[in-house]
C-alpha cells in the first residue's frame, strides 16, 4: 500500500519526504485555504517537493467548468491528479477527461455503487472516506467495511481504478486500510507522527539506551 500525504502545508510536506516514505500528495480548497496561499502557487510548489501523483481539486459545478479547471492544473505538471467530486456532473467530468487520457480521483465516495459509477467513468483513483462514514454510522468499522467491499467488488471485475483510503483520523486506520487491500491511504501529518510511535518501541529504547550507558 502506498503511503500519500493529505496536506497542503509545504513544511510538512518537505519534512514527510525527507523520510523517504511519501509516493504521493492529495490536497483539497480547504487545506490550501488554511495556509492563506494561492492555490496555483502550492500546487506548483508540492511539484518540485514529491516526484508522485499529487491531487489537485476541482471547484462543484457544471462538467463544463469542472473540465475547464482541470485542464488548467493538468498542463501544470504531468503528476497532477484532478480531484473530482462525487456527482452527477462529477462523474460526466470524469469520463470526458479520462478521454484525454488526464487522470482522475474521485472523492467523497461512500458507497460500493458510487465506486463502480467512478470506475466505470475511467477514474484513475477513488477515494472512500473513512473517517467521515465512521462519524455518520457511529461505527468503528464502517469505513473499513467500505473499503474492503469496495475491493472485492473491484477485483470481481479486474477493475484497476486504484482504492485511496481517505479521511484517517488515526494509525488504526492505516491498519484498516491495508488490511482491506488498498492501493493507498492518504495520511495527515500528525497521524503520520503518530504511526512512528508505540509504547513498546519507546520502553525497548530506553532499556538499549540504559545497556548501552552500562
Amino acid at each position: 500500500m502506498k503511503l500519500f500525504i493529505d496536506t497542503a502545508n509545504l513544511n510538512e510536506i518537505k519534512l514527510s519526504a525527507s523520510w523517504g516514505v511519501i509516493s504521493g500528495v492529495t490536497t483539497n480548497p480547504s487545506l490550501i485555504a488554511r495556509e492563506g496561499r494561492d492555490l496555483i502557487e502550492v500546487i506548483k510548489e508540492i511539484t518540485t517537493l514529491v516526484d508522485g501523483p499529487i491531487s489537485a481539486e476541482v471547484q462543484e459545478g457544471t462538467a463544463e467548468q469542472m473540465i475547464k479547471e482541470a485542464f488548467i492544473y493538468a498542463e501544470m505538471h504531468p503528476n497532477i491528479v484532478i480531484k473530482i467530486p462525487m456527482t452527477l456532473e462529477g462523474i460526466k467530468a470524469v469520463s470526458q477527461l479520462s478521454k484525454h487520457g488526464i487522470k482522475t480521483n474521485v472523492t467523497l465516495c461512500f458507497s460500493v455503487p458510487q465506486a463502480m459509477m467512478a470506475a466505470s467513468a475511467g477514474a484513475t483513483y477513488v477515494s472512500p472516506f473513512m473517517g467521515r462514514l465512521d462519524d455518520y454510522l457511529k461505527d468503528e468499522e464502517a469505513g473499513y467495511q467500505l473499503l474492503e467491499d469496495i475491493r472485492i467488488a473491484y477485483d470481481n471485475f479486474g477493475i484497476e481504478t486504484q482504492l485511496i483510503a481517505a479521511s484517517i483520523r488515526h494509525p488504526k486506520h492505516v491498519e484498516q486500510a491495508a488490511l482491506a487491500g488498498s492501493d493507498v491511504a492518504t495520511i495527515p501529518f500528525k497521524v503520520f507522527e503518530q504511526m512512528m510511535e508505540h509504547p513498546l518501541t519507546t520502553k525497548g529504547l530506553e532499556i538499549f539506551r540504559t545497556a548501552a550507558k552500562k
